[in-house]
């Protein structure tokens, strides 16, 4: 599961120590996993499982993580143990001491299941959809602060895509406000692996839309028998390109740079297109997130210095808890 960094100009957990939250975030995960499973295979009723969407009982550090449960099956039958996540995302700017204690977790995680799932992999699928809305608080709120959330981004299929199918060492950074020269610049989507940042423009408006591609300014999509005009998506691309690249220059970030134009819903019809944009339609759409997922390297040095000093340039707009609902939010650069 990739690691949601940032979104938008939310206040995120990653911006208070980006050298132990990604760790600390994968620890929380396999121990979580580990007990669930655990409770699974040995016959609990994890139909009983306590959540409290409360936030000030969440967040509490003496909260217990999980309520014990109640024996229903006196016999499940024996299943082969499936880990919820098989990459190495330990990273090179934090040794094993340097783990963030469990009391100090300021958001704990506690799914809910609301039905026994009947197979190790339906469990593996529930635990993974309530970790993305934990990974959603994460990126939205810190111990003294908070973001308001807009919910389309809960029901957001390819945020969740991401999430859910990237392997652990992925930084996410999904449309970042940035503060460029004291101008704000929206991102589209930033994808920060151990070797290299994918930026990624998405194309999906209607489905079965044909993109015809050109270097002019406009795009034609073909949507049945009528002809639109799109802005052509590379022009956002290239803009995406040059702002991390000066950003990476003056903080000397060495890291690759790779553009990418997605439609998962789409096609493509270009074929003179520029040698150093990958387009992504449905037709490569599998083969292209199959690709992704394939990496295994853990988290490296210069990864997080990039993702550090992406963080270093956001807009947050955030308000202070103890003044939730009467205050102004704060933005801060």
């Amino acid at each position: 599961m990739a690691q949601l960094v940032k979104i938008q100009d939310y206040v995120s957990r990653y911006q208070i120590d980006l050298a132990r939250y990604p760790t600390q975030f994968v620890r929380l995960k396999k121990s979580q996993w580990d007990r669930v499973k655990m409770q699974w295979i040995s016959g609990e009723d994890i139909t009983e499982w306590q959540h409290d969407d409360n936030d000030t009982n969440i967040e509490s550090e003496d909260k217990e993580r999980f309520a014990f449960f109640k024996k229903i099956f006196s016999g499940r039958q024996k299943v082969d143990e499936e880990d919820i996540e098989q990459v190495d995302v330990s990273n090179e700017l934090m040794n094993d001491e340097d783990a963030i204690p469990e009391e100090e977790t300021t958001l704990t995680f506690e799914p809910r299941i609301v039905y026994a799932p009947q197979s190790i992999h339906e469990l593996k699928r529930m635990f993974k959809d309530q970790f993305f809305h934990f990974q959603m608080k994460w990126a939205s709120s810190t111990l003294r602060e908070k973001s308001y959330v807009d919910p389309r981004f809960m029901r957001d299929t390819l945020l969740r895509t991401l999430l859910l199918n990237l392997p652990d060492n992925y930084l996410v950074f999904y449309y970042p406000i940035l503060k460029v020269k004291k101008a704000p610049i929206e991102l589209d989507v930033v994808l920060l692996s151990p070797t290299e940042c994918i930026c990624v423009t998405v194309l999906e408006a209607e489905n079965q839309a044909v993109y015809v591609g050109n270097s002019e300014r406009f795009w034609v999509k073909k949507v049945g028998t009528k002809d639109l005009k799109v802005l052509n998506p590379t022009i956002n691309l290239s803009r995406m390109e040059s702002v991390l690249t000066q950003l990476f220059k003056q903080d000397g970030v060495d890291m690759p740079i790779r553009k990418v134009v997605l439609t998962r819903n789409g096609y493509f019809d270009y074929p003179g297109a520029p040698y150093n944009i990958q387009m992504v339609d449905h037709r490569n759409y599998g083969e292209w997130l199959d690709q992704l997922t394939k990496s295994s390297s853990p988290m490296k040095h210069m990864q997080i210095r990039a993702a550090q000093t992406v963080l270093n340039n956001v807009q947050t707009t955030s308000f202070n808890r103890d003044i939730w609902q009467r205050s102004t939010p704060l933005v801060k650069e």
